[in-house]
This record gives structure tokens, C-alpha cells and sequence, in this order.
């Protein structure tokens, strides 16, 4: 339970109040006068406004000190009322800047020697030590007391900051990761829809073939969907749906067959090579691999169906390199890479204006660019590089190289679905 402040400043006021009354009652003791109704109220109105210290700390200092002269100037014990005076400045100190401050620490130390001088004390050098030794340390502690504060403050904003931040690379996150699954399925699935009709009256099994091939990639983009928001309810969630959506893996190099069959499955004839010695890798460098392969052929299938293309991979030595290539020949019509045409044209500085293969870009969509925005994201979040980009020969490739040094597999590991 958060305790107000106000109510703080006012047990905090009870301490030094205490104390004097104390000291008060031990003034005759000590060869003082005693303490009469005006000296106990010049002692409550000294002490008893430290409640409002937090509010108002200088004009509660000016209160406290004048209380205090006017004690000292009647001939009571001045060290009774000294705590009050310490407590009000060093909350000036700890609220307010150096020069206030320092101000305040004048008036300190000049009521403490006026005190000494008025009672006429034999060790005057005492009181002078006193009276600047005092008001230095009780400045000292407040200004640290302020600077911890405004650091307090400035972490605070700082986390603020920080949690906006994430939230907001997570929903890019998210955005990509619901763009590579959906983009890749629907475009199996349309151009399936399309083979269908065509030969729904002509060819009865091709039209079921394709039917086929839209239900198991609907349903591979559902189960997919469902993994995500899965991750997402995770800590949340407590169904057994959710449970299970939640431990399925990412996707990795084990199901690059299962896609690429997809793909051939829409039209588009894919060649799978792999070179090197297949070794385990990390589940991130995995999913990259896959996401980007899937981007690509997605690429292929919807703006070039019917181009042969070929993904290649390539095991090395504290690396993988992938290859995802097509010859650019299509048979469906104008080709239109999704990001690669916002590659050629960021190069030339006239987006929208070249002729590639024959085809007048000017009459396309233009390019929104997400589907290279996501490779790269995604290359650089696991230390690789990645080029994209038309090929000499015809057509356009994509070339992703990943490390799986221990480092980037730690990074691996910890940044997945």
C-alpha cells in the first residue's frame, strides 16, 4: 500500500517535533530558562509546519527560521529547535536547485551563529564550525538525495520508452511473421481456384486434384495461424487449444520438401538442392531460412507461375547459404516481383520508370516492398546478408547466407516464433 505523501512529510514532522519537546523539558536542566506558553508556541510553530515541507519547502524554511530567531532572540535554549532547521533545509536541498539551495544553507548557518553569539558562548569557534560544517553536509546529502530522484525519474521514462519500443517492434513482428504465413497459402490457393474452374466440367480429377491442394493449404495456413496466436496467448491463455497451438515448432528445413511439393502443386515447377553435409541447426536460423525461401517462391507463384525456378542450399562451415532463383520465363501473364521491383528501382532513382524482360512497369501496381523489407529484417536479425535482384541470365534471385557460428545460434534460439 502506497503511502501518501502528505501524510510522509507529516509523521516525518512528529521526529524533529518530538525532539524538541525533549530537549524542551531538559532546558532548566541544562542552566536554560524554562519553557513558558510562548517559548512551547514558538517551538510547535517551528517544528509542526515540517507537515507541509514537501509542498512548499523554502516558504516552510523561512517559517522554521524566522520560529527559531525569535526563540533564540528570548533567550531559550537555541538547540532546541535546531533539528527543525536542519530537516527544512535539507529538504530545499533535496527539491530544489544548487542556488536556492545555497541560500537557504547562508540562513542556516547565519541563525546558528546569531544563536551562539546571543547566548554569548565561550567556544564561539565551535559554533562557526558548526554553522558551516552543518549546512555543507545537509546540502550535500539533499543534492544527492535530488540527483537519485531525477535519475529515478529519467529510468522510469526511459523503460517507458523502451516498452513503446517493443510493442512496436513486436507489431512489425507480428505483421511479417502473418504476412509470410498468409501471402504464401493464399497464393497457392488462388491460383488453384483458378486451375478449378477452368476444368471443372473438362477434367474432373484435375479440378479434385486442385481442390485438394486449396483444403491442405488452407489448412496448413489455419494450423500456422493458430501456432501464432498461440505464442501470443501463452501466458494468458489456459485452453487446451491454445496449449497445443503453443508447443507446435516453428517451421524449419525439415518441411522445405512439404513447401516446395505446394509449389509444384500450383504450377510452378521447383527444383530442391542441397549441397554439403546437412547438420542440426538453430530453430531461428531455420525459420529464417524457411521464410525467406517461402517469400520467394510465394514471389514466383503469383507474379511468374509457370517459370522454373530452383532453391539451393548450401551447408558450410559455420554457415548456410541459401539460393531461391527463377528463369523468368512465365506463361501466366506479366511478371511483377513483390519488393524485387522496389529493389531495381531504389538503385536507378526513377521508381516505376524501367522496361525489365520486355514489360512495361509503368502499367503494374507499384511495389509496397514488404515482402523485401521482411528478408532483410530478417536476415539482419540473425547476422546475415542477403541480396535480391534480377540475374544476367533472366529472372530473379534471392540469395540469403546466415552464420551458425555459437553466437548467432544463441541469437538464434532466443529470437523465434
Amino acid at each position: 500500500m502506497r503511502i501518501h505523501p502528505l501524510a510522509v512529510d507529516g509523521l516525518t514532522a512528529l521526529v524533529p517535533t518530538t525532539v524538541a519537546c525533549l530537549l524542551g523539558a531538559e532546558a532548566g536542566g541544562q542552566g536554560w530558562p524554562r519553557l513558558g506558553v510562548l517559548a512551547w508556541t514558538l517551538v510547535a510553530l517551528t517544528n509542526l509546519p515540517l507537515a507541509l515541507r514537501g509542498r512548499a519547502p523554502v516558504a516552510v524554511l523561512l517559517l522554521v527560521h524566522l520560529c527559531w530567531l525569535g526563540y533564540v532572540t528570548l533567550g531559550y535554549w537555541p538547540v532546541v529547535n535546531s533539528p527543525a532547521a536542519m530537516v527544512a533545509l535539507y529538504t530545499v536541498a533535496a527539491t530544489r536547485p544548487t542556488r536556492t539551495t545555497a541560500v537557504c544553507a547562508v540562513l542556516l548557518g547565519g541563525v546558528w551563529i546569531y544563536a551562539g553569539v546571543v547566548s554569548g558562548s565561550d567556544t564561539m569557534a565551535s559554533v562557526v564550525g558548526q554553522a558551516i560544517g552543518y549546512p555543507l553536509v545537509l546540502w550535500r546529502f539533499g543534492h544527492l538525495a535530488r540527483r537519485s530522484a531525477e535519475l529515478t525519474v529519467r529510468l522510469r521514462a526511459e523503460q517507458a520508452e523502451r516498452a513503446r519500443r517493443e510493442v512496436a517492434e513486436e507489431r512489425v513482428r507480428i505483421a511479417r511473421e502473418l504476412h509470410d504465413v498468409v501471402a504464401h497459402h493464399i497464393a497457392v490457393i488462388n491460383v488453384q481456384a483458378g486451375l478449378a474452374r477452368f476444368v471443372f466440367d473438362s477434367d474432373a480429377p484435375t479440378a479434385r486434384t486442385a481442390l485438394t491442394t486449396i483444403g491442405t493449404a488452407s489448412g496448413e495456413a489455419l494450423a500456422e495461424l493458430r501456432r501464432m496466436l498461440g505464442l501470443l496467448r501463452a501466458d494468458g491463455g489456459d485452453g487446451a487449444e491454445e496449449g497445443v497451438a503453443a508447443t507446435e515448432p516453428a517451421p524449419g528445413l525439415d518441411r522445405l520438401e512439404e513447401m516446395v511439393e505446394r509449389v509444384r502443386a500450383g504450377g510452378v515447377p521447383v527444383e530442391l538442392r542441397v549441397r554439403g553435409e546437412p547438420r542440426p541447426l538453430p530453430s531461428g536460423v531455420q525459420l529464417c531460412v524457411y521464410r525467406v525461401v517461402q517469400e520467394a517462391l510465394t514471389n514466383v507463384l503469383k507474379h511468374a507461375p509457370g517459370a522454373a525456378a530452383a532453391v539451393e542450399l548450401v551447408y558450410r562451415a559455420g554457415g548456410i547459404r541459401v539460393s531461391v532463383t527463377d528463369d523468368g520465363r512465365s506463361r501466366g501473364g506479366p511478371r511483377h516481383e513483390e519488393g524485387h521491383g522496389a529493389e531495381h528501382s531504389a538503385g536507378s532513382g526513377e521508381p516505376g520508370r524501367e522496361r525489365g524482360r520486355g514489360v512495361d512497369q509503368d502499367r503494374m501496381p507499384k511495389p509496397k516492398g514488404h515482402g523485401l523489407i521482411g528478408m532483410r529484417e530478417r536476415a539482419k536479425l540473425y547476422g546475415g546478408t542477403i541480396a535480391v535482384g534480377p540475374r544476367r541470365e533472366g529472372g530473379f534471385g534471392v540469395h540469403l547466407t546466415l552464420p551458425t557460428s555459437e553466437q548467432a545460434a544463441r541469437r538464434g534460439d532466443a529470437v523465434t516464433e
